[in-house]
């Protein structure tokens, strides 16, 4: 989605630009349909319906789940801020959840940014290499980084890591998921 316009879309599609205009009037609008769609996939009602760290658990898991399908469309939506009415309507519910849980209002958006940017860094390390790391050759000079990475071999090969690496961070970002003052 790199590089996304009306253009390049009617021709990746293979229609003309013109009768791609006939959906959407101009890039943004194309975006936020993209936003929308994916968006559309995320679970919100456990921020409406359970204790406030296990709806944040149970969400954090949709939204990851949503945008895993599309992790290419990650770097396309974040060049336009979100308007779509479905990802707003979303945002309420964690707006109103954060206030029950304590959260003054002028920390809401930067506790859904902490999650955001935590949910969508984790789809961006899903969708490389299984492993970035590799020491291979040099576990004399990196020994206890070499025995971690060996760790590696006994985890499910398509997903040894990230995973892993999600839910133990979604667990550290609930445990402090409280206001402190």
């Amino acid at each position: 989605m790199e590089g996304a316009s009306i253009r390049r879309v009617a021709a990746r599609i293979g229609v003309n630009p013109a009768s791609l205009y006939n959906h959407v009037p101009n890039r943004a609008a194309m975006v936020e349909d993209v936003r929308a769609i994916v968006s559309a996939r995320i679970d919100f009602r456990p921020l409406r319906e359970l204790p406030w760290e296990d709806g944040l658990e149970a969400w954090a898991w949709s939204y990851r789940a949503a945008f895993a399908q599309h992790p290419r469309a990650i770097p396309l939506l974040m060049t336009m801020s979100a308007s779509a009415p479905v990802l707003l309507a979303g945002y309420e519910d964690f707006a109103v959840a954060a206030e029950a849980a304590g959260w003054a209002t002028r920390d809401i958006l930067p506790l859904l940014t902490l999650f955001e940017s935590f949910i969508l860094g984790s789809v961006l390390d899903m969708s490389g290499p299984s492993v970035v790391f590799d020491p291979t050759g040099q576990e004399e000079q990196f020994p206890r980084f070499s025995a971690a990475f060996d760790t590696v071999a006994d985890e499910d090969p398509e997903d040894p890591v990230a995973s892993r690496a999600f839910a133990l961070g979604l667990r550290m970002l609930i445990a402090s998921a409280r206001p402190t003052s």
